[in-house]
């Protein structure tokens, strides 16, 4: 990283909900709603965005641990909001607090912690994987 995340750096990520992000068992009569691991999706980036404009060329982020209370349903063609702060930094590990809000309430809240990594790394730890899959 360019230079260490400072405490209390916010990352935002706003979407609409669309039927791609809709539970997939929104028939006999259950409202099209967003579903929990989408909306885990974009508060993770939400978390990712803070981080962003620090990495160096070669560095990227994976989330490391993820705890969402999901309270209240979003119906579909929602906009939300998911905004993630800083609330801790040891080197690569950083930890989030994190919130959604759609037009009406909050919706969820939770923290989230991510790891910055070098991508070519990771991507020979993968690879060595597939190669012991395929013997």
């Amino acid at each position: 990283m360019k230079e260490t995340i400072k405490i209390g750096t916010i990352g935002e990520e706003r979407f609409v909900v669309s039927e791609q992000h809709t539970i997939d068992f929104a028939h006999d009569g259950m409202a099209q709603i967003l579903s929990t691991p989408w909306l885990i999706w974009f508060m993770e980036h939400s978390a990712r965005n803070a981080v962003l404009p620090l990495l160096e060329p070669g560095e990227s982020t994976v989330g490391v641990v993820v705890n969402v209370e999901h309270m209240a349903a979003t119906p579909l063609g929602s906009e939300v909001v998911c905004r993630a702060r800083v609330i801790y930094s040891d080197g690569p590990l950083i930890s989030f607090q994190f919130e959604a809000h759609d037009e009406h309430e909050k919706i969820a809240n939770g923290t989230h912690k991510l790891r910055v990594i070098q991508a070519a790394r990771l991507a020979k730890k993968v690879e060595a994987k597939l190669q012991q899959r395929k013997s």
